[in-house]
């Protein structure tokens, strides 16, 4: 199921009475942009599905003047993927609860640059722990200023390709920023990080591949359902097509090196 509003496109992963999960699109901001946000448009589109409406327990002429969507967790603007979405008080809360005592696992897609290697220790999963402050740093200063706290990022290395490393990455806190920080950290920034990357890499990925937004997706959000004794997984279906495109041309031996 698709919601369609203005010609943009916002994939249903799963609903049920009281929440929606979607697939949000790249370079939209979730709630702070009324009326173009990923939750005014989720709120309009609702109201064009019928199916839906009867799934999350809306049922007009109540919803009329409107459906109230708000967002149980975050995700950076630039960020595509899976973010859940409710519209019902208490569902709100029975899922805000998991996500504040860490009860919720979080995976994610990113393409990185250069080659990261897997740990040498005989593990799969590696850890970047670098403590990080509350306020976004900077591509000079990417810990950020002030007090920081600890932060812990798993990553897997999934493959390689001639100037990129594609990692699955699982997130353990939730810091601002925190996988763009880390991966700056460990010296190989997500591709098309305007913020933490170089400008010049992304002046290269824009005019030589046409490439225009942050190389990361949330891909899965593992969480117990209401009324469920067991944890679900509700993910997308791919890695967004920008992503995979790049790292499958960049496999070819002459590509042009990209910093």
């Amino acid at each position: 199921m698709i919601i369609e509003i203005n010609s943009i496109q916002i994939p249903i992963l799963s609903s049920g009475r009281g929440w929606v999960a979607v697939d949000k699109p790249a370079g939209m901001s979730v709630h702070n942009a009324p009326g173009k946000d990923l939750c005014s448009l989720v709120s309009q589109g609702i109201l064009q599905q019928a199916e839906l409406l009867d799934q999350i327990g809306i049922h007009p002429p109540g919803a009329e003047s409107g459906i109230d969507v708000n967002p149980v967790h975050r995700l950076d603007s630039e960020t595509s993927g899976v973010i859940l979405l409710a519209t019902d008080p208490e569902i709100f809360r029975f899922f805000s609860q998991q996500f504040n005592d860490r009860a919720v696992q979080k995976i994610y897609v990113a393409l990185v640059h250069g080659r990261l290697e897997s740990p040498q220790n005989g593990d799969a999963w590696g850890m970047w722990e670098w403590p990080l402050a509350k306020t976004a740093g900077g591509r000079t200063h990417p810990q950020g200023s002030g007090s920081r706290q600890p932060s812990r990022t798993k990553y897997r290395v999934m493959d390689h390709s001639a100037h990129y490393t594609l990692v699955m990455i699982e997130l353990l806190t939730g810091r601002t920023h925190q996988i763009r920080r880390h991966a700056k950290l460990a010296g190989h920034p997500v591709v098309g990080d305007a913020r933490y990357g170089s400008d010049r890499a992304i002046k290269f990925l824009k005019d030589h591949c046409g490439f225009e937004r942050l190389a990361l997706h949330a891909q899965a959000l593992t969480l117990h359902l209401p009324g469920e004794k067991e944890p679900t997984t509700i993910e997308t279906l791919q890695i967004p097509d920008p992503i995979r495109l790049l790292f499958e041309n960049d496999r070819v031996v002459d590509a042009p090196s990209p910093v």
